[in-house]
């Protein structure tokens, strides 16, 4: 079954995610299916511009369809992740240098995978619904899919915030974090994606957005900044239980005491080594690195068991905050087959 409407309306390529009962959950093949688009397109001078949106009303995209890859590496086997990962990077790099503009409108729920699809578009627009976030490290992996990327280049400390509690960012918090560029009510969507579609430009976009919500992020920015000054899990929790009582050091206490120690300490690492860093195709393949052994070497099955299979929330971690530099940087080394970005 086709999981992603593909197709040409006037100047435009529209890709629609047509998952809406799965909350568009990103799946291999449509991986695949974006990726072939993308590139048919490329060259195609009747194309000027794409559109990239969802069905439904509850997510543009909530996440990688991750089941499989649980079955199969609770069973030994380690390849189909990494082939899904693969494969879904290199779509992701593609997103990004995109040599045409890709305008992704975003609502619901956008996390995960639905990040690496609609957050690195060159036009991202959000609704009043949207709620984007980076949950990886509540089931064992990193901040992926170029989303280490984006976190490393928000403002302050913000990235360690939203990376290591996965914080949803509504839509003036998306824009203030980086995650997205305009926003723009969902009732003037339709209308907007007409006149992208008649006109081959973004032109109709930049003059129907609105101004941005008020960011709780940016009213709170020094503040989040100051508690996650340390740039270590030890310290960070330190200065979080310091402020007890307060709703945002007590959520992001909680989140730390309960999320993957080995993940929270990698994305730290990830941050740092991408500071000032503009390539995606470095954080790809620095998250590859990671993910590619996160079911032998890490916690990422325990993770989803934890939280999708058993949902006893009660996951069982290979390290505490305690975690090693040593450790972490053998999960970041390079592999025998690193991540490439050519053609398939």
């Amino acid at each position: 079954m086709n999981q992603v409407n593909i197709r040409r309306e006037g100047r435009a390529g529209r890709m629609t995610l047509t998952r809406p009962e799965a909350l568009n959950a990103l799946s291999h093949e449509m991986s695949l299916q974006i990726e072939a688009a993308l590139r048919s397109w490329a060259e195609d001078p009747e194309v000027a511009l794409v559109v990239l949106d969802a069905e439904g009303d509850k997510a543009f995209c909530a996440g990688g369809d991750i089941r499989e890859m649980y079955d199969t590496g609770r069973a030994g086997d380690y390849a189909y992740g990494r082939t899904f990962w693969r494969d879904e990077y290199r779509m992701n790099a593609l997103m990004a240098e995109y040599p045409k503009p890709v305008v992704s409108f975003l609502n619901g729920f956008v996390m995960g995978g639905g990040v690496g699809v609609g957050c690195h578009a060159s036009h991202r627009v959000v609704g009043e619904s949207a709620r984007i976030a980076m949950p990886e490290c509540g089931i064992g992996l990193v901040p992926d899919v170029g989303g280490s990327l984006l976190l490393a280049r928000s403002p302050g400390r913000l990235g360690a915030y939203l990376g290591l509690t996965g914080a949803r960012m509504g839509p003036g918090d998306a824009i203030h974090a980086g995650f997205a560029d305009h926003y723009l009510p969902e009732a003037g969507w339709e209308a907007a994606k007409a006149a992208l579609c008649e006109t081959g430009t973004t032109a109709p976009l930049l003059k129907a957005a609105r101004p941005a919500p008020v960011s709780r992020l940016a009213e709170n920015q020094d503040y989040i900044d100051a508690l996650f000054a340390s740039g270590t899990l030890p310290g960070i929790r330190a200065a979080l239980s310091e402020e007890s009582g307060d709703d945002i050091a007590d959520r992001a206490l909680k989140a730390l005491e309960t999320g993957c120690p080995l993940s929270m300490a990698a994305t730290l690492e990830l941050l740092e080594r991408l500071h000032g860093e503009e390539d995606i195709r470095k954080a790809l393949s620095l998250e590859f690195r990671f993910t590619a052994r996160a079911m032998e070497h890490g916690d990422f099955i325990e993770g989803i068991r934890a939280q999708i299979i058993d949902r006893d929330r009660k996951p069982r971690w290979r390290h505490g905050l305690d975690v090693t530099p040593e450790t972490v940087s053998a999960m970041l080394a390079p592999l025998e087959q690193d991540l490439t970005f050519d053609a398939p």
